[in-house]
């Protein structure tokens, strides 16, 4: 593993910079984008639809060659005692992760020509890549699959403007068993703002009950709602995604921050930050702290 992020470390110190032959890349240089609109990324002005099925990125896609985390969780529990799993594993501080999301639009100009329906899919890995004790395995694996309703906007707020509103339903899961099985259901809602090179987007959400409840005190974990803020400044990036219970009392939460930097050509590095709960749903109730660095390839 220390071979591994040598190499890696030596890549950013060789290549710290996008090569020659490319003059003033920015944020619409088509081989220096590192950021788009929310326009570009959700087709909402006229210029920008480009119809239906065609596959486009949702969230950020990267690599985490290197994820440390100060605890990491050796013995998932739950409130619900059938999802208390009985033995610790022995779990390395060390894993890499890795992140993959698109979506779809199935339905474009709807309602008089005001609405998209899309469909996404974002699935995110922890992978015990540096243990070979235990083979090597995923320690934790995230499906989120999501049907979405956008409105595109314009309405002047503070300087910038309100481009797009809507909601979605939304399933997130591990696909596990007994006892290290995770998932809930919620109906999120959104509204994304732009100003110059800051981009925020606002999803509350409410969650749909479950009979058989694998995680009954998520809410009060995760948290009600996240914000995800995006501001780029020539090639580079930082984008923070936080999460709150939104209450006074026991109020909980994460918060990641990702540093998006330019090695060569179209290929950047990201260093990840996060503390707090739910990195994934088996750490639900289980507070951390991690960094992580690899390599992004979409971004927001």
């Amino acid at each position: 593993m220390r071979f591994t992020l040598k190499i890696f470390i030596c890549l950013i110190l060789l290549y710290p910079h996008s090569g020659t032959g490319q003059s003033n890349p920015g944020k619409n240089d088509s081989t220096g984008v590192i950021s788009k609109t929310f326009s570009q990324r959700w087709e909402l002005d006229k210029k920008d639809k480009r119809g239906t099925f065609r596959l486009v990125s949702y969230k950020p896609t990267y690599f985490s060659v290197a994820r440390w985390s100060n605890r990491p969780n050796l013995q998932p529990v739950s409130e619900n005692p059938e999802y208390t799993v009985p033995e610790s594993n022995p779990y390395n501080t060390w894993e890499a992760k890795f992140q993959v999301s698109f979506k779809t639009k199935v339905f474009q100009s709807m309602f008089r020509g005001k609405a998209d329906l899309w469909v996404a899919f974002t699935q995110v890995a922890h992978w015990q890549l540096y243990n070979p004790d235990l083979s090597r395995p995923f320690r934790e694996l995230n499906y989120e699959p999501e049907i979405i309703f956008n409105v595109p906007l314009k309405m002047d707020l503070l300087g910038g403007k309100i481009r797009m509103a809507g909601l979605a339903f939304n399933h997130q899961s591990n696909g596990r068993d007994l006892p290290r099985s995770r998932s809930w259901n919620r109906i999120m809602f959104h509204v994304g703002y732009e100003r110059g090179p800051l981009s925020l987007y606002l999803r509350p959400w409410l969650r749909i009950s479950d009979d058989d409840d694998e995680n009954p005190d998520i809410t009060k974990y995760i948290g009600n709602g996240e914000l995800t803020a995006t501001y780029t400044l020539n090639r580079h990036a930082l984008y923070m995604v936080a999460t709150n219970t939104l209450t006074f009392k026991d109020n909980r939460g994460s918060i990641q921050l990702n540093y998006l930097f330019p090695i060569r050509g179209n290929l950047r590095g990201q260093a990840q930050f996060f503390h707090g709960y739910g990195e994934t749903l088996i750490d639900y109730n289980h507070l951390q702290t991690t960094i992580g660095i690899g390599v992004s390839f979409i971004d927001w």
